[in-house]
């Protein structure tokens, strides 16, 4: 069946801000998913939106009326999975015909790290449910990078957990067009995509890449486990801290190295790499010019 019209949740922000325009793109309908008054004044012109949280289930219900497809964005909230399950539930009761859920690269039940655990549940309900479905578990995004980035201005230099072990991190902005395709063309009922870049890339190369787009050396520093999560306490909730540390120990165990051809094979062209994505964000890594005074 096809998709007119496409609910987006976490619609102003993050992944969500990125499918909005490439649904367009693509001819689709969109209708915003928006919680904060205000926040809807960032969509494009023109896009439909509605008021609605997932932790109420008759904003979300309204929200749903009418929409033939969802792109499922996981909050970040210590009760995700709850969410989401919820949300899928509503919208196969609002008869919602196609479901496309944001996970993460290697989500298993058995995993180490809990956010790994809480995508496979969500992936697992899914599948239990009476409407097409597809998901995406992409890799670390390459925009994940910025959280690094005042440090970075400041002092030339981030630091983590992860040694030299390699990962095949991806762009969200291909992450957005492959959602976009998804949705657009038929074909894709019942597959799992695992979304990734062209390369495997350890941190050291990326401070590389990084010092070239800014002209200016940027070095990077491996941190102990202690250290890192350390470094995490008061910049972040700690359950966010806990599980983002959890992510890192799985990217150091080399689990998160592999390079699949899911985005070159579905929107046909090469997926963005590290060179790009650092050339494009430099801005946000270089520190401002101070005018010069005569």
């Amino acid at each position: 069946m096809k998709t007119s019209k496409v609910l987006v949740t976490g619609a102003t922000r993050g992944i969500g801000a990125l499918v909005v325009p490439a649904l367009r793109a693509r001819g689709l309908r969109v209708r915003a998913m928006v919680r904060t008054p205000g926040r809807e004044k960032t969509l494009p012109e023109g896009v439909e939106f509605a008021f609605a949280d997932l932790r109420d289930p008759k904003s979300v219900a309204a929200a749903l009326h009418g929409v033939d497809g969802v792109f499922l964005n996981s909050p970040s909230t210590p009760d995700a999975v709850d969410l989401q399950i919820r949300f899928a539930d509503l919208a196969m009761r609002a008869g919602v015909s196609q479901l496309v859920l944001l996970s993460q690269y290697e989500a298993r039940t058995n995993s180490r790290a809990r956010f790994l655990r809480w995508h496979a549940a969500v992936e697992a309900h899914v599948r239990t449910l009476d409407l097409e479905h597809t998901v995406l578990r992409p890799n670390l995004f390459m925009q994940g990078l910025l959280r690094f980035s005042s440090a970075i201005r400041a002092n030339g230099a981030f630091a983590a957990s992860i040694g030299a072990a390699p990962v095949s991190l991806v762009d969200t902005r291909d992450i957005a067009d492959v959602a976009a395709l998804v949705f657009a063309e038929p074909g894709h009922n019942g597959r799992t995509y695992s979304l990734t870049g062209p390369q495997a890339v350890t941190h050291g190369e990326i401070a590389g890449a990084l010092s070239v787009a800014t002209g200016r050396p940027v070095t990077f520093t491996d941190l102990s486990v202690t250290a890192f999560a350390a470094s995490l306490r008061g910049v972040m909730p700690d359950w966010q801290a806990a599980g983002l540390a959890e992510d890192y120990a799985h990217y150091a165990r080399g689990e998160a190295a592999r390079v699949h051809p899911d985005v070159a094979d579905l929107i046909g062209r090469p997926a963005r790499d590290l060179a790009g994505f650092a050339q494009d964000f430099a801005g946000a890594f270089t520190p401002p010019r101070v005018p010069n005074h005569v």
